[in-house]
Parts: C-alpha cells; sequence; structure tokens
C-alpha cells in the first residue's frame, strides 16, 4: 500500500500546501481519501486521468472543495461513473456550485459510516464526533491504514485505530478551541497508543503551528514512530514498515 500525501492543512492552506487529502494506491488501485482546497492539482500530477474511487469523511470545504473540480473533469471529459464513499451532507455542500446539474451524474455514492468492499480494500467508516457528520475510515488489505479526518475525543478511536499500521490522526490545535470536537496533538498520541497503532501521522494542522513541537507533543503519550504529514511525502506501507519515500 502506497500513500502520498496531498495537503496537510487545516480550515485554508498555508502558502505551498494544500488541506486534507491523501493518495493511496494498493494492487494497482486507487483510492483519493478527502479533496480539501490545493489537493486536486496535486492529484492529477499524481494520476492524470484520476483516481479509482474517492472517499470523502465530512463536508467541511477543507476536505471537500476540490471534488467539485474532480466533478467538473468528468463531467466534462470522460463521463464514466465514480464511486464515491461519503456522509450525508457532502453533495449537498457541493451542490451550491453547480446547481443546474446533478453530481450524482457523475458520482456513484455509497453512504458512510458503513463497510464496503472497494478493490483491493476493506473499507468501513465509524461516526466519530465532529460539528458535522464525520466518518473516520479504515482501509484494510495486507496492511491497514486508519484516518480520523476530523474528531474529537471518543472511544470510537480505538476500534478505528485498532493494529494499523499507520495511523493518521488530526491534530488541529486551534488555538483557544474548547468545542471537544477537534484533537490536539497530545490527544492523537494517547489515542494511537490506545489503539495499539505501529505509527502515528499528525494532519490537519492549523495555519501557523509549529509541526515539530505537535510531534514532541504527541511524543509524550505514544511511542512509535510519528510523522508529520507534509505536502508530496510518500510512504510504503509493508509488513512491519512504513517508510519514507519522499
Amino acid at each position: 500500500m502506497r500513500l502520498t500525501v496531498l495537503g496537510s492543512c487545516g480550515a485554508y492552506p498555508e502558502p505551498g500546501r494544500a488541506c486534507s487529502g491523501f493518495a493511496v494506491e494498493d494492487a494497482g488501485y486507487r483510492v483519493a481519501l478527502d479533496l480539501g482546497y490545493g489537493t486536486l492539482p496535486r492529484l492529477l500530477g499524481l494520476w492524470p486521468a484520476g483516481p479509482d474511487a474517492v472517499v470523502i469523511t465530512h463536508e467541511h470545504p477543507d476536505h471537500c472543495a476540490d471534488l467539485h473540480g474532480l466533478f467538473r473533469m468528468r463531467y466534462y471529459g470522460e463521463r464514466c461513473r465514480l464511486p464515491l464513499y461519503c456522509p450525508p451532507g457532502v453533495l449537498d455542500r457541493l451542490q451550491g456550485l453547480e446547481p443546474d446539474v446533478s453530481l450524482q451524474e457523475v458520482f456513484d455514492v455509497h453512504p458512510l459510516p458503513g463497510e464496503w468492499e472497494m478493490g483491493p480494500f476493506r473499507l468501513t467508516g465509524i461516526d466519530l464526533p465532529h460539528f458535522v457528520p464525520n466518518a473516520g475510515v479504515r482501509l484494510e488489505s495486507e496492511r491497514v491504514l486508519a484516518y480520523t479526518g476530523d474528531t474529537g475525543p471518543a472511544d470510537a478511536l480505538a476500534t478505528l485505530g485498532r493494529g494499523a499500521d499507520l495511523f493518521i490522526v488530526e491534530a488541529t490545535d486551534r488555538p483557544g478551541d474548547s468545542s471537544g470536537l477537534l484533537m490536539t496533538a497530545e490527544a492523537a498520541g494517547e489515542w494511537a497508543r490506545e489503539a495499539g497503532a505501529r505509527r502515528l501521522m499528525l494532519t490537519h494542522f492549523w495555519p501557523g503551528n509549529d509541526r515539530f513541537a505537535a510531534v514532541a507533543k504527541a511524543r509524550r503519550k505514544f511511542a512509535g514512530e510519528i510523522f508529520a504529514a507534509s505536502e508530496g511525502d510518500v510512504y510504503e506501507l509493508r509488513r512491519g514498515n512504513a517508510g519514507q519515500r519522499a
């Protein structure tokens, strides 16, 4: 399984970066996992024909705005239907940008939370607390990749990341936030430890936050390898190994 970071910012992209997004490939099957602001050009630079499927965790635009660009690419180009796995609200949020055309002319929608077979993957979406419906995503083939989307602390995080080769956890650390619906880097480390994950990747950094400091905070709670997501980084997930390639 190969993971490429498309974007790592929360809310809006910092210069040279993008918002939440990942490209996951296994056995030649290509999945876009979230498509926030600025991720689509990076995705198409990697896969010019686009993905085989898309998984969106929730409707906030820093996780799904560039899904609209992918819709236009398919609608005005080769109009073949694309599997889309997402919670309620994602298409409703984007439909306002394209009120005269149904997005379902392109997307074959499968609801999350839920369980689906998707290419070589077993996809499980687990409900996690956020301001809108949010599905944490677990992708299982020979390796296990888990991703929270945006979430507050919840017991379901231990289930989502149980034994994952790589657990991608948002570490927003938004100054002054007291909602209980976003995570800190230290809490991300705590839940990665609780899940028994092998490695932890922090992502969804609030613009301006110190990413090295975030990793240091997560290390207080998690003894395994910790990565800070950064645009363009590539990871190979193998049994017993998750090596950074670039």
